[in-house]
This record gives structure tokens, C-alpha cells and sequence, in this order.
């Protein structure tokens, strides 16, 4: 048997379906906000878990003539530097994901790692040809690619290539302070004056000195021409790391060389890294 709701309780029953529906809408509003929330959200773990890539390099230890045992030590060290070489490139690959233009990796990073395996692949063979017949073309095996991910893959980067035939070993500054006259808004590199601070150089190794110090010259021409033409580009210390540093590398190289050709027939110059590192004025 139905009995008929008083009118208060009517207006109960109404007011309490309104509040249900209302706690239900809210519900589902929210509902619909956390499932935004949390795909903005893995969408934005997905960017920032992609992989920068990978950087490779032929392997260099496989090209070598049989080593001399008086060389091995030496040799050894070396290409444990090339190791630790890599795994700190593919460490600052990493830590620099979406820094600087289409050209940071190459310049800041392939770049330098380059630099840095010439001369350690000409300290390899250096130290082979002292007791045995000295490897050549290990140069070749310097540059390193950038696999799967990365912004290139052209391991020759901007570094440029190394010159200098017809140009004055004395001029090194001054060449520097001439060549960064034309970006005077990117400022100009200058580095010190090697010739000046060498000792006598015997008569054997003068060809090889005078080479090496225009080589220095041609080295800071090439790395005021790269500061104009990357201008705006990278953050606050692009022009530390991807043009000083590694001209300064390149400069340790070059000057190492000089200081080896003295010292086979005469006293080896000592404290010449001292005069690779070079600076920005503008």
C-alpha cells in the first residue's frame, strides 16, 4: 500500500538528488581533468627520457703496427685517453641536450673531440716511430659520428682544416688581432706570441718549427673567422666551448710538436702550454 510523501519530505528527496547530481558532475569534471593531467604529463616524460644519440669512433688500437715494447707503455696510455675521450663527449652530449642551434653539436662537441684525438693519435704514433717505422694516416681515424637520435651525424663537424703554407711564423698575434678586424661586434681572439719565446732552434729543426708556427697563425685566422660567422648562436659560453677550447687544444697539439722537434738535437723547451690558451676581447 503507497502512501503520499509529505511536501517537506518531497523537498528533501529533491534537495538530496540535486546534490548527488552535482557531486557526480564535479566527479566527472575532475575525472576528465586528471586524465589531461596525466597524459600532458607522460608526453613530457616522453621528451625528456628520448635519447640524445650516441657518439662512435673507428677504432684505433686494430690499425697499429706492432708495437714496440719500448713504446707500449705510451701507447697504451693513449688509447686509454681515447676511451676517456668518448665517454666524456657522450657525457657532455647528455648534459647539453637542446642547448645551442643545428650546428652545437658539431661545433661544441664533435669538434673538440676531434682536436683532441689528433693529438693523441699522432702522440701514438710519435711514440712508436721513435724505435720503429712510424705509422701514417692515423689521422683519418680522428673524426667520430653522431648515431641515432642526434641533431647530425657528420662527425667532421666545423672544425676546419689546418693550413698555414705561406704564412709568417712571427705574425701568430698579430695575424689573430688582423683576422678578427672584419666581426668587430663578435670581438676578436687573440693568443700569445709563441715564436718569440723559443730558444735557438737548430738548423735540423727549423723546417718543422717554421711549419708548426704558421700553422698557429693559420689556427687563430680559422677560429676568428668561425666567431663571426656563429655569432647570436649557442648560450652564454658557446664562444668557450665551442671556439676557444677548442683552439686551445689545437695550440697544445701545434706546440707540443714545436717543442719535440727542439728537443731531438737540442735541450726540449719546457713551459710552452702556457702560451696556448688564447682569449676573447671586444
Amino acid at each position: 500500500m503507497s502512501r503520499a510523501l509529505p511536501k517537506y519530505n518531497k523537498r528533501r528527496v529533491a534537495v538530496i538528488g540535486g546534490a548527488a547530481a552535482v557531486v557526480l558532475s564535479g566527479a566527472v569534471i575532475a575525472g576528465s581533468a586528471l586524465a589531461g593531467e596525466t597524459s600532458k604529463s607522460s608526453s613530457g616524460n616522453a621528451r625528456t627520457l628520448a635519447s640524445p644519440g650516441t657518439i662512435t669512433c673507428p677504432d684505433v688500437a686494430s690499425r697499429l703496427p706492432a708495437v714496440p715494447a719500448s713504446a707500449k707503455a705510451e701507447v697504451d696510455r693513449n688509447l686509454a685517453l681515447l676511451n676517456t675521450q668518448i665517454q666524456e663527449a657522450n657525457k657532455r652530449l647528455v648534459d647539453t641536450v637542446g642547448q645551442g642551434g643545428p650546428n652545437f653539436v658539431n661545433n661544441a662537441i664533435l669538434g673538440p673531440l676531434k682536436d683532441k684525438r689528433v693529438a693523441t693519435v699522432n702522440r701514438i704514433a710519435t711514440a712508436i716511430g721513435r724505435t720503429a717505422a712510424k705509422p701514417t694516416g692515423l689521422d683519418s681515424l680522428a673524426p667520430c659520428t653522431l648515431n641515432a637520435g642526434g641533431v647530425t651525424g657528420n662527425g667532421n663537424g666545423n672544425a676546419g682544416n689546418s693550413g698555414g703554407a705561406g704564412a709568417t711564423p712571427a705574425a701568430t698575434a698579430g695575424a689573430g688581432q688582423q683576422s678578427g678586424a672584419n666581426g668587430s661586434a663578435a670581438g676578436t681572439i687573440t693568443c700569445p706570441d709563441v715564436a718569440s719565446r723559443l730558444p735557438a732552434v737548430p738548423a735540423s729543426a727549423k723546417a718543422e718549427v717554421d711549419r708548426n708556427l704558421a700553422l698557429l697563425n693559420t689556427q687563430i685566422q680559422e677560429a676568428n673567422k668561425r666567431l663571426v660567422d656563429t655569432v647570436g648562436q649557442g648560450g652564454p659560453n658557446f664562444v668557450n666551448n665551442a671556439i676557444l677550447g677548442p683552439l686551445t687544444d689545437k695550440r697544445k697539439s701545434t706546440i707540443d710538436r714545436i717543442a719535440i722537434a727542439i728537443g731531438r738535437t737540442a735541450a726540449k723547451p719546457t713551459g710552452l702550454d702556457s702560451l696556448a690558451a688564447c682569449t676573447l676581447t671586444k
